[in-house]
């Protein structure tokens, strides 16, 4: 859910900082004092469109951030993860800076990003509903979804989503193999001939560093064998060897050390040293043993990194690098061996498409099912909301072929008046319509939605009295689910909030600005009041506001 947001230099607002709670939140006020311009910077923070007009003016700059609680939200999570930006666990926040020149930057979590990742972010986050962009529910894939949402087939749709890449992926391999059949059988020659050639030279990465090492050995084993005996002979052989005079000092020094302890300390040193060079003379004398001069073993293993070294410069690759070769030239060539048969790339092909068709008739039923349903409650809803009469529809237009999303396309269709064909929705509701029509929606898949926060600007336009009583009330509800705000004119839509901020329109000092106060319940009272009575304010209209807030609760 909006944590908080945060506006400065944004039209008419120099600085606000807002917080915000979950439940309903009913923002009222006198016309033109900025209700709208709230929704709106949180619009642009969400990737709406924007341009140097939205700076207010003097400034150089306009800023919005918005932080919201992202805890229990995976698909947000997901999002973040797969666009590779910074993860702030619980909390996530977005910013968007527009310049006096109109250019414009959005970030994430601190990371920046362009407009229409932020668009996306935003989708996952706040649904706006009203005279404004971000109205999803007139995208064609938001209808699709919502739909599969209230119908609990996400999983159907997307194993039918899977079925359809799988057969797009070989109807593919099978033109490409139509297109370029002489190519693959050319590739298939060579590499045919490169993996015979690469086999018999039978190599293995882990023989390399072995090959060279021995090799280094054999190539100098009569300067070894020379340089072990030199050792040998200084150790420990020969007329003066360093371990016969160690030991010799030793045990001169251990006679003495009863005339004085302080050679002692000597001795410490002295003593891990004899021990060394008597493990260095185990070692050498172990060495020398093995060493010998083989002409013939030094032929062979010259031969072999010969072999060797002759595929590299054939392959132009290191000699290492001739085994992970031939392992690909395998993997290729098996490729090839598939692809290369036309009527089985065919067949392949003709069985993904019935498997994907299958699916997609299954999840065709369950939506038809869904759809039905859907209608009929939307419907129901719209009889109370001042659209008596009206009709809504949930249309399926069969496809001519199988797309990712299934076998049809899904079009919401409204009349808002009785006798009226109903026709696309976005097309024929006014604004208030439909925030309306997008309350009734709301309201009756609150249990499957996905959107935490919903905003609706204006969904009292052209009710009164018992409907908008309706309204309050089905937001109401809506708000024990989601985190809803609502811009209101109607003191019944009001009263059913939560909480009530006024929003007010101040001027001095030849500006205008905005703020906003969060009422209590006395200010509550007042402000119903004002809704209810206009200028003047009576007692009478206070105890009616009272009443009012009363009844809500």
């Amino acid at each position: 859910m909006l944590r908080s947001l945060a506006i400065r230099d944004f039209v008419i607002v120099e600085k606000m900082e807002l917080e915000f709670d979950s439940g309903f939140t009913v923002l009222t006020g006198e016309t033109g004092a900025g209700k709208s311009i709230l929704i709106d910077a949180l619009a642009l923070v969400l990737g709406a469109r924007a341009d140097a007009l939205v700076v207010r003016q003097g400034a150089e700059r306009a800023e919005v951030s918005a932080e919201f609680d992202v805890s229990a939200l995976k698909g947000v999570k997901k999002y973040i993860q797969k666009q590779e930006l910074t993860d702030e666990g619980e909390s996530c926040l977005v910013r968007r800076v527009i310049d006096a020149g109109g250019r414009s930057r959005a970030f994430i979590n601190g990371t920046a990003v362009t407009a229409t990742q932020l668009r996306e972010l935003g989708e996952l986050l706040v649904n706006i509903h009203g005279q404004h962009q971000h109205q999803s529910l007139a995208r064609a894939p938001a209808q699709r979804e919502l739909v599969d949402a209230y119908g609990k087939l996400d999983a159907q749709a997307e194993k039918v989503a899977e079925l359809h890449r799988d057969w797009r992926d070989k109807a593919e391999r099978r033109r490409a193999f139509e297109t370029n059949a002489a190519a693959y059988v050319a590739e298939r020659e060579r590499l045919e001939w490169q993996v015979s050639d690469l086999a018999q030279l039978d190599f293995k990465a882990e023989e390399w560093p072995e090959l060279t090492a021995e090799h280094s050995r054999l190539a100098h084993a009569a300067s070894l064998i020379e340089a072990a005996e030199f050792g040998m002979e200084t150790l420990s052989e020969g007329e003066g060897a360093s371990l016969a005079q160690v030991n010799g000092v030793i045990a001169r020094f251990k006679n003495l050390l009863d005339y004085d302890p302080k050679l002692k300390e000597v001795l410490d040193v002295l003593e891990p040293a004899q021990v060394q060079l008597q493990e260095a003379v185990y070692s050498l004398r172990h060495y020398q043993q093995k060493l010998d001069l083989d002409p013939k073993r030094l032929r062979d293993a010259e031969q072999r990194l010969d072999a060797i070294h002759s595929a590299a410069r054939k392959y132009r690759t290191e000699p290492e690098q001739l085994p992970e070769m031939l392992a690909k030239a395998r993997a290729r060539l098996d490729e090839l061996s598939l692809a290369g048969d036309a009527d089985a790339l065919k067949k392949f092909e003709e069985a993904a498409r019935e498997a994907c068709v299958a699916e997609a008739k299954k999840l065709s039923i369950g939506r038809r099912k869904a759809a039905k349903q859907l209608a009929e409650k939307v419907t129901a809803a719209m009889q109370t909301l001042a659209m008596t009469g009206g009709v809504f529809d949930v249309a399926l237009h069969a496809l001519d072929e199988p797309a990712a999303h299934g076998l049809e396309t899904i079009e919401f269709l409204v009349s808002a008046h009785k006798g009226m064909t109903p026709q696309p929705m976005a097309k024929v509701a006014s604004g208030g319509e439909l925030s309306r029509i997008s309350l009734a929606i709301q309201t009756i898949t609150s249990q499957i939605a996905q959107v935490p926060t919903l905003i609706f600007d204006e969904v009292d336009a052209g009710i009164g009295g018992r409907v908008a009583e309706i309204v309050g009330k089905l937001i109401k509800d809506l708000g024990k689910k989601h985190q809803v705000m609502c811009i209101t004119h109607l003191p019944q839509v009001a009263a059913c909030g939560d909480q009530q901020w006024q929003v007010a329109k101040s001027a001095g000092n030849g500006k205008v600005a905005s703020k906003v106060t969060v009422l209590g319940k006395t200010e509550r009272v007042e402000e119903i009041a004002r809704m209810l009575g206009g200028v003047k304010i009576t007692e009478t209209t206070r105890k009616h506001a009272a009443e009012m807030l009363k009844g809500a609760d």
